[in-house]
This record gives C-alpha cells, sequence and structure tokens, in this order.
C-alpha cells in the first residue's frame, strides 16, 4: 500500500499519482514530493532507492526493524527513524510503532513497519497548517515530527496517572501485594522501553535544525524550536517517573517490612504471655511433691500467678506497643 503527494509551490496540486511519475515531479524544483510505503518488500525499496539514489546502508536499515531512533547523514539524502508509542492502560504495557524516513532536497520517503503508525493523523496536521507548505521538505519532517512527539507526551502523561494510582494503592489498609508487585514492574518495564524511545529524540532533532542539512528553514525554525522544547520535556518527565517509580518499590518493600515487624512483635509478646501458665501448669504437674501438693490453696496459688504475670506482661506489651 502507498501514498502520494504533489506540492508545488506550497499547494497540494496531486495525490495518489503512480510510482513512476516521481522522478518526473523531482525535476522541477519547485516541486515537492511525499512518499509514504506500509510494509513494504525489500525489492520495492531496493527499486525506490534506485529511482531516487538513496544509500544501500539506509535501504537496509529501512528494511530491518529495531533501529535506534537516530538521524544519519548521507550525500544525497539523510535517513530517520524514529517510533510512535500507545501505553495500553489496562495491562500498562507500551506499544511501538517504528517508522522510517529518507529526507531529499524535494521528497520525503515515509516507510511504515506496520499499520499502527497512524499516518492519517499526519496527513490532517499537515492540511491544518497548510500555508507552511512553502517550506518544502522541512514542512512535510515537521508534521511528521511533531506527531510523533505528541504520542510520547501522551504515553508519559497515561504513565504518570499510572503511577499516581499506584502511590495509593500502596498505602491502602488491604494492598494486594502480588499486584502490586506486577504493576511496578510492569510500569518500570513499559519506563525503560519509553526512555529508549525518547531520549535519543534530543539528538535527532538537533541534526535536523543544523543549518547545514538544509531541511529547516527560518519560517519553520520556531516550530522545530517548539518540538524541540516538547522533547526536552518528555524526556525530563520520562526520568522523573522512573525515579519515581524506584522510589515507589522501595516504599512498598520498606511497609511491608514494617507491617511483618510488627507482626512479628505481636506473635513473639502472646508466645510470651502464653508460656507463662504452660510454665506453671507444667511446674504443677509433676509427679513429686511440691509447695501445695494435694491442697486447695496450690490450685489458688498458680491460677493467681498465671493471671498475674500474664495481665502485667499484657500491660507491659502493650505500652511499648508491641500488641
Amino acid at each position: 500500500m502507498t501514498r502520494t503527494r504533489l506540492y508545488r509551490n506550497g499547494v497540494l496540486e496531486s495525490e495518489n499519482f503512480p510510482l513512476a511519475e516521481i522522478s518526473d515531479f523531482l525535476v522541477d524544483t519547485s516541486a515537492t514530493v511525499w512518499l509514504d510505503m506500509c510494509s513494504p518488500s525489500a525489492e520495492d525499496l531496493a527499486r525506490i532507492g534506485e529511482e531516487l539514489s538513496l544509500h544501500r546502508l539506509a535501504v537496509e536499515d529501512a528494511v530491518n526493524e529495531h533501529q535506534r531512533p537516530k538521524l544519519d547523514r548521507y550525500d544525497t539524502h539523510a535517513f530517520l527513524t524514529a517510533y510512535t508509542v500507545r501505553l495500553d492502560a489496562a495491562s500498562g504495557v507500551l506499544e511501538k510503532s517504528e517508522l522510517a524516513a529518507f529526507i531529499t532536497e524535494r521528497a520525503l520517503v515515509t516507510v511504515r513497519k506496520s499499520e499502527n503508525f497512524d499516518i492519517d493523523e499526519v496527513v490532517r496536521r499537515w492540511d491544518a497548517a497548510s500555508e507552511l507548505a512553502k517550506s518544502g521538505v522541512g514542512f512535510l519532517v515537521h508534521g511528521l515530527l511533531d506527531y510523533v512527539v505528541d504520542s510520547h507526551f501522551e504515553a508519559v502523561q497515561s504513565l504518570d496517572e499510572q503511577i499516581e494510582a499506584l502511590e495509593d494503592l500502596v498505602f491502602a489498609d488491604r494492598a494486594d501485594y502480588r499486584e502490586l508487585q506486577r504493576r511496578s514492574l510492569r510500569l518500570r518495564k513499559s519506563l525503560v522501553t519509553l526512555r529508549r524511545v525518547v531520549l535519543p529524540m534530543r539528538e535527532l532533532a538537533n541534526a535536523l535544525m543544523r543549518p547545514d542539512l538544509h531541511v529547516v528553514d527560518d519560517t519553520m525554525m520556531p516550530y522545530y524550536q517548539d518540538v524541540y522544547d516538547h522533547i526536552l520535556r518528555a524526556a525530563e518527565w520520562t526520568e522523573s517517573l522512573r525515579d519515581l517509580v524506584t522510589t515507589i518499590r522501595e516504599t512498598q518493600l520498606t511497609l511491608q517490612g514494617n507491617r511483618l515487624n510488627s507482626i512479628m512483635k505481636k506473635v513473639t509478646s502472646w508466645a510470651a504471655i502464653i508460656a507463662v501458665p504452660t510454665a506453671i501448669t507444667g511446674f504443677y504437674g509433676q509427679n513429686v511433691p511440691y509447695p501445695g501438693f494435694e491442697h486447695a490453696w496450690g490450685f489458688w496459688a498458680s491460677t493467681i500467678a498465671i493471671i498475674v504475670i500474664s495481665g502485667t506482661l499484657y500491660v507491659l506489651f502493650k505500652k511499648r506497643d508491641w500488641l
């Protein structure tokens, strides 16, 4: 599945034209072409690579999955890799969608690894800011990058809400520790994944804005600066959330340890109280004569000793908050 667009002098002139016409349009210096391919084969990419003189290594990276977010520069073009992300609120699992893009002087070629990457949303952003289309490829790359960074921001915000809910569960009276451990580990894993996607975007945006790359003109520079600011905020937010999840996990373990100590104190205290009547009745259960043997006062003396000593231990433990 492919999609194409032709802008001439900043005006959308044609859509979904045959791929064979791309080379003819690029001869015109006033034309800007966009080509989108979803899950293309290696042969399809090789054909486009020959038509647009794309570097062999860049074409290989577009075929291979799980690339690091980056911007590689070649003689005639630049190669960009980025990811959109979405957090499943029910499971806390982060889903990634990979995108590769070839950026030439007058053409942008996007290669989506799956249909999960919503290219329609990118097109809507281009149409909503059509007055900037005169900036050519820089305009197209901005809309693409803006959508990618917004998905990062939404994922960070969702993770923040999930972690706040996790904080409330940690201090609940009857917390399900097994579920807390599962959720905290899932969120931590999602944050690690998000960090690998978000942090390299700073380097990528900086490289795009370099004057010698000739992608961003004076008109688009403020818009790229705004996207870069969002990237920094998302990266800082991700780092703070990772630290917060670690703190929550440590707090959870500390609370568990404190509750276990409290339970052990109570068990030990009751064991000490129960040991008193056990010791006294054991003493009076001997088969040898002892003070009060076969006398009623011996029974009452043992009973009073049990009550007094056990009561004294109970009061002492209660004052120390052991019971």
